[in-house]
């Protein structure tokens, strides 16, 4: 792993389009059935499986200023939303059900050369759907640009595969508090170009993806500050540094929305 302090500075300007491809699988589990009883749920699709973008909005994902390795920014929402809008038509960035952490849309420098950069990205949203929302865990991503050329040479925006990934509030008419339901969709993605355009290149700087990404946790999560450890760890600490337990037991992730 290669760290250097050194700022630099991102930009797209090329006047080609991004085609972009988009999925969703059918939902395969949910613990009521709502992806069969709720119609909304069970013919959830793609909105548009490609569509053409200009290059100016993924701009959207680099920040206003020089970066350098490991710093994260605040991506605009506008072409987040643009984005998104190939997925589900009714888009938002405010969670419903948001408890504060979960808000915002964050992306950090990963890796660059004098030819590329990577940068990783976190983003919560919902899907407002006509009788209620749906909401991933996360959409975590990765954008590659060519910095000579300033174009985009690869992007993915996706919902990470876990037991659970969304949760969904359904709002019948014959239920006006409604009901809350989690499930499992096995792909919810954009993408463009090749994913492999960076495999084996030599960076001048870089930070591992599992760094870059705990960055970007840490914009959402106070949770994430703490240094947990299993029970068993604790047994052991505890006596050596002379400090009480203090354990938890929850039923949901504390670091996403699949909860």
């Amino acid at each position: 792993m290669k760290i250097l302090s050194n700022k630099i500075t991102l930009d797209l300007d090329s006047d080609i389009e991004v085609s972009v491809k988009g999925f969703i699988a059918p939902i395969e589990y949910t613990q009521y059935n709502f992806h069969v009883e709720w119609d909304e749920l069970a013919n959830f699709q793609v909105a548009e499986p490609e569509k053409q973008y200009p290059t100016s909005i993924f701009q959207s994902f680099l920040p206003s200023e020089s970066v350098s390795i490991g710093e994260c920014w605040q991506i605009e929402e506008e072409g987040v939303l643009t984005l998104l809008r190939q997925l589900h038509p009714n888009p938002e960035l405010d969670l419903d059900m948001d408890s504060g952490d979960s808000h915002g849309l964050w992306a950090c420098l990963r890796a660059y050369n004098n030819e590329f950069a990577e940068i990783l990205f976190r983003i919560h949203a919902d899907f407002v759907m006509k009788n209620g929302r749906f909401t991933p865990s996360q959409f975590a991503g990765y954008l590659v640009i060519n910095r000579l050329e300033k174009k985009v040479m690869s992007f993915k925006m996706y919902v990470p595969e876990s037991t659970l990934n969304f949760d969904a509030a359904w709002r019948p008419p014959d239920l006006p508090r409604g009901a809350a339901e989690i499930g499992f969709c096995p792909k919810i993605e954009l993408c463009a170009g090749t994913s492999s355009v960076v495999q084996d290149t030599e960076f001048t700087a870089s930070i591992t993806e599992k760094v870059a990404k705990h960055a970007l946790i840490l914009r959402f999560y106070k949770s994430q500050q703490i240094n947990w450890v299993s029970l068993a760890e604790a047994l052991e600490i505890a006596p050596a540094q002379q400090k009480p337990i203090h354990a938890i037991s929850i039923d949901g992730p504390l670091a996403d929305e699949a909860c």
